[in-house]
């Protein structure tokens, strides 16, 4: 990869109050004429002709076409200019690696698609650095900053990554990165970025407190409120596949075994060991047990009892934190057979919660993750890092990381 990556411009301009507004007002609700602006804020023609001048002056904002009235008055409107940057977001999966880069405004510039196959955790952290490049060379980036870097990984994420596996080989990935295209690398748990999308793009728009689950060859879950993540003392909180199961008078509890019980691979298992010979071979894949749902009873008996497993889990989550909604994801959760018995065991064991599929399927992560950036990036430029870095206590620049 080349090094000779240049980058000018990056530091964040002081703005006035107005300014911030303004910049604000476009990154998050689109291109927009004065008199639009005016009225979204509030602002006498004065300050809003102050406030677009001083963004301009900083190429931060731009025009961006005409706006022709009823009557054929003119205005112009205003979009981010280049000197406003763009970020990357990466998921880091164990079955591929996704990665989509975006202006501060949601605008997508480029994506990456990449497929793995049996790759260890060392080998996928040694391709974050072509995907990155990748993403770049399919759109003029180097004439506009790139702000932040955020990935996604399948891992608990703490200030010293001490329980992650292929420590030693990511750290110097992430430093390569920051050293390359001198712009802060971010890191968060994929089922956090999951939650994060939905929470904002999602099925979870409409609602303040938010829990995600994933269900499908790994089980977690992702707690947003009111747009915070919440990720508990050491970055654990959510890790749902830790607690302890089976637990009964006859039974202990054995290590992740909720996550080893719940993934797919397991209910699989138990499908094949269920299948009568008169239904054929039985299904090697999650998606093909649900597909067979309405011609084979022996697969809706399996669907149905793991819809009230997971509700069993659901409910358990529910006791503990209460949320609003509970949205269902993963290559397993995803699927809508599983809805009425997740409602079911819910209502039946603590209190109705609302219980819906993701949309965003196998692009949640990903889109999470390049939401944790624009959300970073556009903290740093309107320099209100003080104020919203709570928000996102895994956001974690490289150099921050105890290594």
């Amino acid at each position: 990869m080349s090094t000779a990556w240049q980058q000018t411009g990056i530091d964040a301009p002081p703005l006035t109050e107005s300014a911030r507004a303004v910049l604000r007002t476009i990154a998050s609700s689109g291109p927009a004429t004065r008199p639009q602006l005016s009225a979204a804020l509030m602002f006498s023609k004065p300050t809003m002709s102050a406030a677009v001048s001083e963004l301009e002056r900083h190429d931060l904002l731009a025009p961006a076409g005409i706006n022709r009235g009823s009557v054929g008055r003119t205005s112009v409107t205003y979009g981010l200019g280049p000197k406003a940057g763009f970020v990357i977001g990466v998921d880091c999966g164990t079955t591929h690696i996704n990665a989509i880069a975006r202006g501060l405004d949601g605008t997508t510039l480029a994506t990456v698609e990449m497929p793995l196959v049996d790759k260890s955790a060392d080998e996928r952290f040694l391709l974050i650095e072509d995907v990155v490049a990748r993403l770049l060379s399919q759109f003029e980036a180097r004439s506009t900053p790139l702000r932040a870097i955020a990935i996604a990984l399948p891992n608990i994420i703490s200030a010293s990554l001490e329980r992650m596996f292929g420590r030693e080989t990511l750290i110097p990935v992430l430093e390569h990165l920051q050293a390359t295209y001198a712009a802060p690398v971010l890191l968060e748990n994929n089922v956090n970025c999951a939650a994060l999308a939905e929470y904002h793009e999602g099925s979870a728009k409409q609602y303040s407190f938010v829990i995600y689950m994933q269900i499908g060859v790994k089980t977690g879950m992702g707690i947003v409120l009111d747009g915070r993540l919440f990720r508990g003392f050491k970055g654990g909180a959510g890790e749902i596949g830790h607690l302890p199961f089976p637990w009964s008078e006859h039974e202990r509890p054995k290590w992740q075994q909720v996550e080893t019980y719940m993934g797919s691979a397991a209910l699989l298992e138990r499908a094949a060991a269920k299948w009568p010979a008169g239904e054929g071979a039985p299904p090697k894949s999650a998606s093909e047990l649900f597909a067979r749902v309405e011609q084979s009873p022996t697969a809706r008996a399996i669907v149905e009892q793991h819809a009230r497993d997971v509700g069993n889990l659901a409910a358990a989550c529910v006791s503990v934190l209460d949320p609003q909604l509970i949205v269902l994801g993963g290559g397993v959760g995803q699927n809508p057979q599983l809805l009425p018995g997740v409602r079911d065991v819910v209502k039946e064991l603590c209190w109705p919660v609302e219980v819906v599929n993701g949309q965003l399927s196998n692009q949640a992560t990903v889109l999470g993750a390049v939401r944790l950036a624009i959300d970073f990036a556009m903290a740093r430029l309107l320099g209100e890092e003080g104020k919203t870095a709570f928000l996102y206590p895994s956001a974690l620049a490289v150099n921050q990381i105890s290594i």
